[in-house]
């Protein structure tokens, strides 16, 4: 059999164009594939605040659940005993767990204004009294940060630590304090991040971005879909 006398076929050479978009289709999808990974990294931080108006005056006590998650963190605790004349009334805010604790000032619990860092720093404790008022017929007696010398508080927040499946996170509740019997919660919030601060008040966490991977589309269309993809967030 003669052999054949056919040229052997020689590798065509791509124009440089087709070159260039084959590169910046490899790059593109090099990006993305880095863009999906970012995604599956750690949320960012959030506060959960929930409003409320409750008086939390309860001789049964008053349970305050800070991450709405069906378990008791803190109780309020009231209690009352006496007559017109002769009379006694507190309130305190226990813990739910053994590793819950209240923000201490003095050995009551603290009265924090707005604006306040709760976290690591700072002394906490257990059950604290809030406020109380004793009389014996001869003038009342007012103890605890939250009595303010019987003139009571307004828009104070407790300082709390609990935990969520065994890690710490911080947490605050309002309350307006006119006097133990009359004690409103009117909000309070946790930080989902376990051993972030959170400051008193603040109602919202940083803004959260969303990056998009980009799409088939984007791809397939060479270096021009660099620039679009990297203007998503």
């Amino acid at each position: 059999m003669e052999p054949s006398l056919r040229t052997p076929r020689t590798p065509s050479r791509l124009s440089d164009s087709v070159h260039h978009q084959l590169c910046a289709y490899a790059l593109a999808a090099t990006t993305a594939g880095v863009g999906l990974l970012a995604l599956t990294g750690p949320a960012d931080a959030r506060i959960v605040y929930t409003k409320t108006d409750a008086n939390v005056f309860s001789k049964q006590g008053y349970p305050l659940d800070l991450n709405n998650d069906g378990i008791t963190d803190f109780r309020f605790l009231g209690r009352s005993a006496g007559t017109d004349c002769a009379f006694s009334l507190a309130l305190s805010i226990d813990q739910g767990a053994s590793a819950n604790k209240i923000r201490q000032k003095s050995w009551g619990a603290a009265a924090l204004a707005a604006g306040v860092v709760v976290g690591p720093k700072g002394p906490f404790s257990g059950n604290l009294l809030m406020g109380s008022i004793a009389s014996a017929c001869s003038g009342p007696m007012y103890q605890g940060p939250w009595e303010n010398g019987g003139k009571g508080v307004k828009n104070r927040y407790l300082g709390l630590r609990f935990e969520i499946r065994g890690k710490t996170h911080y947490g605050w509740a309002r309350l307006n304090f006119p006097d133990p019997s009359n004690a409103a919660m009117t909000g309070y919030a946790y930080e989902t991040v376990a051993n972030k601060p959170i400051i008193t008040g603040k109602t919202k966490g940083p803004d959260v971005t969303t990056v998009q991977p980009a799409s088939l589309g984007r791809l397939a269309a060479g270096a021009s879909a660099i620039p679009a993809w990297r203007s998503v967030k």
